[in-house]
Order: C-alpha cells, then structure tokens, then sequence
C-alpha cells in the first residue's frame, strides 16, 4: 500500500480541514456545520450529513472542466462518500444539524474516492469531538470507523491500492469501504478486459485487510 500522510488543520478555516495524501493522491477534505436542513427534514428530531466530490483544475494532466460536478462520475461519488459516511452515523444525535463534508481532489494518482471516504472519518471524527466539547452535541454521533481501499487484478497479479498506471491496466477494479467489523458498506466491481469469479472475488476481499487495518491505525493515531 501506498504510504499515507495525514496533515489536520490544512487551512485556516473555523470549519475542521484534513488533507489526506495515498501516494501522489491528495485530497483535501473540510467539513461544514448549518442548521438548516433538507426541505424534508424540517421540524423532525434529526440531523443530515451528505458530501461532495470534486477534482480541481489541475488535480490531473488534462485540466478539469470547474463545472465537472455537473457531470455524472463527480456526483456518483459524491453519493458514495455520502452513503458510506451516514452509514455509520446515528443522524439522531446530529440533533438538527447540516453537515456537508467537501472533497476537492489536488493531485489524482488513483484512489481518489477512497482516500476521500477515509480522509472524511478523520475529518467528522474532529468535528463531533469538538462539538461534544462545545456542548453542541451530546456524544459523537459516529458509531465506527470505515475505510475504503481500491483493489485490483493487473497482469494477473492481485494488487491493492491502485495507482494510476495500475489502475488504468487493470482487468479487474474494485472498490471496497468496510466497517471494522470487516462488514461491507459498499462495493463496487468492475470487470475491465474480461470477467472474474467467485474465487476472484473472495480473494480481493482477504488481501485488503491488512490494509484496511493499517488505514483503521492512521485514522486513530
């Protein structure tokens, strides 16, 4: 696995901000609070967390349209951040609140969705805490950790965490965001050049969890 490399506080904001590095992957997550909720969750007893996504300009070799978010991949990312993120997250104790967590994409080598899916649990895991700190909150609304690591068949080869070259090589691409209890989250399978079985599949699962496990560790430590 790629080395990572967590930096808290990245910009002077009020709102808690992570830049979280997988290799030459670098996102930058910030999280935002508001009180004002979805049109159907008004006068309820509970809170909403959702995400977005996006690449910068210059987060790749081609420049990226700044309106790429209309497109369909930026917010078919955006829901999986999102899903992943409310999936361990007991909305009743958010007690009213809105929490957008924003991930803007710096530098894409790969991964980018998973790095902002294990970016965003160090990201909400500091706001909770500081809200429950504050008062604002009674306890921390998240109920466990989650990481999401990329997975593939290159040349034959079973490979975890791919970068770009791999990536862009690979037969099989999986991602996988996993609680840790090992449950699965979300996973998202695609045969790229030519179909891949059960076995397949079993296999990919086991090896990313030595992985999962020292993601699990940087986000504790």
């Amino acid at each position: 696995m790629r080395n990572i490399k967590i930096t808290k506080d990245f910009i002077n904001s009020k709102n808690t901000s992570v830049l979280y590095e997988s290799g030459n992957t670098k996102v930058l997550i910030t999280v935002s609070i508001s009180d004002r909720l979805p049109g159907w969750l008004e006068n309820s007893d509970s809170g909403w967390l959702t995400a977005e996504y996006n690449m910068l300009p210059g987060s790749s070799g081609n420049r990226v349209s700044r309106k790429a978010y209309e497109g369909g991949r930026s917010k078919e990312i955006s829901r999986l951040i999102g899903r992943s993120l409310r999936a361990i997250c007991n909305l009743k104790l958010l007690n009213g609140y809105m929490v957008t967590v924003d991930c803007d994409v710096l530098e894409a080598d790969g991964g980018t969705r998973t790095a902002s899916i294990n970016g965003s649990w160090i990201a909400l895991n500091e706001t909770f805490n500081k809200l429950v700190e504050n008062g604002e909150l009674v306890q921390n609304p998240l109920e466990n950790q989650i990481a999401a690591v990329s997975v593939g068949i290159v040349d034959g080869e079973y490979i975890v965490d791919l970068d770009y070259e791999n990536d862009s090589q690979a037969e099989v691409d999986l991602n996988l965001v996993l609680n840790d209890k090992y449950e699965i989250l979300e996973i998202q399978g695609t045969a790229e050049k030519k179909p891949f079985s059960k076995e397949d599949l079993d296999k990919l699962f086991e090896i990313t969890k030595n992985e999962i496990n020292e993601i699990f560790e940087v986000q504790k430590n």
